[in-house]
């Protein structure tokens, strides 16, 4: 396997673990959706828009776009932007939304190349040094996306736990590679 495959395999793993989580929250209420945690982003819902605007985000840097921002992340992240305006509002839009994400992922992942993997991608930073420019290398940031979502993953998994949902959400590569496995049986 080389490099680019290897990228595309934990991205595709990436995406398989985002649709878990969606099906798993869409089992829940509103209230237990929207209901406070002192983990992650506050909430399974906020922790979920997090999960979508980063990728989102980082998708538009390794496209070039070096200073991407996306509505309905946390309040405050636009200017002007007031609470709930251009807000993703419910599960459905954001299942939505993410699919359409999805495929701009896969067309983006399809073109890498082992060279384009060393290329130096810029963004400014909407969290550690606020504003500031910083440059890195493509690799890193394809595998920092992966680790983020691993990292927010467990987050939402403990708050899915916590609300006492009765089936947790696959999330581990080794069980999407048992399942790939098995429906080739």
């Amino acid at each position: 396997m080389n490099s680019p495959d290897l990228i595309q395999r934990l991205h595709q793993h990436r995406t398989w673990v985002n649709h878990n989580l969606l099906k798993a929250a869409a089992k829940l209420t509103d209230e237990q959706l929207r209901s406070p945690f002192a983990i992650g982003q506050g909430s399974i819902w906020k922790s979920l828009v997090h999960l979508y605007a980063a990728e989102f985000v980082w998708l538009e840097a390794l496209l070039g776009n070096e200073d991407p921002l996306l509505q309905g992340d946390l309040p405050g992240k636009l200017p002007g932007n007031q609470e709930g305006e251009g807000r993703i509002q419910s599960l459905s839009e954001l299942q939505q939304k993410w699919s359409v994400l999805d495929l701009r992922w896969s067309d983006y992942l399809g073109s890498l190349t082992p060279e384009s993997l060393g290329e130096v991608v810029y963004k400014k930073s909407t969290s550690f040094g606020l504003g500031k420019r910083f440059g890195t290398r493509r690799a890193d940031v394809l595998l920092h996306v992966c680790t983020h979502a691993q990292y927010t993953t467990a987050q939402v998994t403990n708050m899915l736990r916590q609300t006492g949902l009765e089936s947790l959400p696959e999330t581990m590569l080794i069980a999407l590679a048992r399942q790939e496995t098995q429906s080739l049986s």
